[in-house]
């Protein structure tokens, strides 16, 4: 019977998630998915200094809002340091690791040395064979001690298939006895990690390219500790458009998963948009449903190259790569508009102009409206600023249409009282009446229809482009219409 496949996602709690351990949290969650097997969240939070319950809930925030779901309740790492300290003990006592004496003064020596002579900078396992009566001389003296394990000697070396890179190999000459516990009785990630995954069986460890230089040695732990070895899979780095590796210190909040949330994102936008950094198909597919996505990953499709994201800090208006937002605008145009909705709502409460009604006797208008202006909305927020005069009376006027499309013409100071009287007029307020009217009184001041339309656009949304002007009149109201264009002299004073 084939085993269950069990992975995990094992982020620090230092700090907000950002988009690499979002990445990773996805890889593995789709690969869970896609074989019918576990997801495991493990919070390694044993650097207590540095750990936070805001870091914790900010993590576990951003991985709901994302969708991505584990399978039990999340682990944490701080529960279970007595079982590492016991699995180093075991390797003590079965001669796989030893206690270092050394101090921090004689190694750094050492490493001085070796520095001038153009050797290896390694431990030289100078404690390595010391007899047992002299590792009890030393510890009836109270030394304090680390504990290091015991790499083979010989030429042999460290083996193993990386689902993307192939067969890596370290040779055991080139590894140094590494420590695993300090000397404060702290075990060091290298051993907890292994330690974790052997008592979780995990049977895919989906990682990023900076733990590809740790696996040789946590493959020694699983020998040393008689634990089946699971598979890798190391996913390559992504970059910003300077080849820079993205970071939180370099890069900041724009990298973490909360900004793209507070900027209109749609959660499975960004799913879908994280996913391509690093992992394609063959078809170089770019937009996939939630059930499709997880019936065409594979490990074989993460890429070798690393992947750009491209970050603009100094762009307010593309402050982000260009695909993330051309992806973001295709769902958010694409998707049945109840999906979109609730994501609006969360917009207009944050925005102070949610009114009940909209989900009372202006419920079908409400989501009429949000269907007639998305499609040149790129993000949720574009409903409150672009699209905020559809559904509120205080909405800004774009320079530029106020410039344009108004100021440039001053007989629009005569003609929007006129236009406004004409539609106030009106008995049925219909695309078709309201369009006789505009292209009428066009035709009897002898002017391009254009002035007119392009003038109440401004002055009715407060912008200069958007849908059909005649569906934009119906969908802001009679009333609404009549007493924005009569306010609307107002702009030449």
């Amino acid at each position: 019977m084939e085993k269950e496949v069990i992975v995990r996602f094992a982020p620090s709690p230092t700090g907000y998630l950002h988009i690499g351990g979002a990445r990773t949290a996805i890889y593995n969650w789709l690969f869970a998915k896609k074989t019918g097997g576990r997801l495991i969240l493990r919070i390694e939070d044993t650097d207590a200094e540095r750990s936070t319950e805001e870091s914790i809930q900010g993590i576990v925030d951003g991985l709901k809002w994302l969708g991505v779901t584990w399978d039990e309740d999340p682990y944490f790492q701080s529960k279970f340091i007595q079982e590492h300290i016991d699995a180093a003990q075991r390797l003590l006592e079965s001669g796989h690791a030893y206690k270092c004496f050394c101090t921090k003064e004689e190694l750094d020596q050492k490493r001085e040395q070796a520095r001038k002579e153009k050797g290896a900078i390694k431990y030289d396992g100078t404690c390595r064979n010391l007899t047992p009566e002299k590792i009890a001389v030393k510890e009836k003296s109270n030394l304090p001690y680390i504990i290091r394990l015991k790499v083979p000697n010989g030429e042999g070396a460290v083996s193993f298939r990386d689902e993307v890179y192939g067969l890596i190999e370290k040779k055991y000459k080139d590894i140094e006895d590494f420590v695993i516990v300090r000397s404060n009785g702290q075990p060091l990630y290298v051993l907890s990690n292994a330690v974790d995954d052997i008592r979780d069986g995990i049977t895919h460890v989906i990682r990023g390219q900076d733990g590809l230089a740790n696996t040789p040695k946590q493959l020694l732990i699983y020998n040393a500790l008689g634990a089946d070895v699971p598979k890798f899979a190391h996913m390559s780095l992504t970059l910003d458009s300077k080849k820079a590796k993205i970071s939180k210190r370099r890069h900041g909040e724009i990298v973490a998963v909360h900004f793209y949330r507070e900027r209109g994102f749609l959660p499975w936008a960004f799913v879908n948009f994280l996913v391509l950094l690093g992992w394609s198909t063959p078809e170089s597919q770019q937009i996939f449903s939630k059930e499709e996505l997880i019936d065409a990953f594979s490990l074989k499709g993460i890429n070798k190259a690393n992947s750009v994201f491209d970050v603009r800090k100094d762009d307010p208006k593309f402050f982000t790569d260009p695909k993330a937002i051309s992806i973001n605008a295709h769902y958010l145009r694409n998707l049945p508009v109840e999906e979109i909705e609730p994501y609006v709502k969360a917009e207009f409460e944050k925005a102070g102009i949610w009114d009940p009604e909209f989900e009372g006797e202006k419920h079908n208008w409400f989501l009429n409206t949000i269907d007639l202006i998305r499609n040149r909305f790129n993000f949720t927020t574009d409903f409150v600023t672009l699209g905020s005069a559809y559904f509120s009376d205080d909405f800004p006027i774009d320079p530029k249409a106020l410039k344009k499309n108004i100021l440039k013409h001053e007989g629009l100071k005569e003609w929007f009282p006129v236009l406004a009287d004409r539609l106030e007029a009106l008995q049925d307020f219909t695309m078709e009446e309201t369009e006789n009217v505009v292209r009428d009184m066009a035709d009897e001041y002898e002017i391009k229809a254009g002035i007119l339309i392009n003038g109440a656009r401004a002055a009715v949304t407060g912008q200069a482009v958007g849908p059909g002007i005649f569906d934009v009149l119906l969908a802001v109201g009679q009333d609404r219409v009549v007493e924005r264009l009569r306010k609307a002299v107002t702009f030449f004073e």
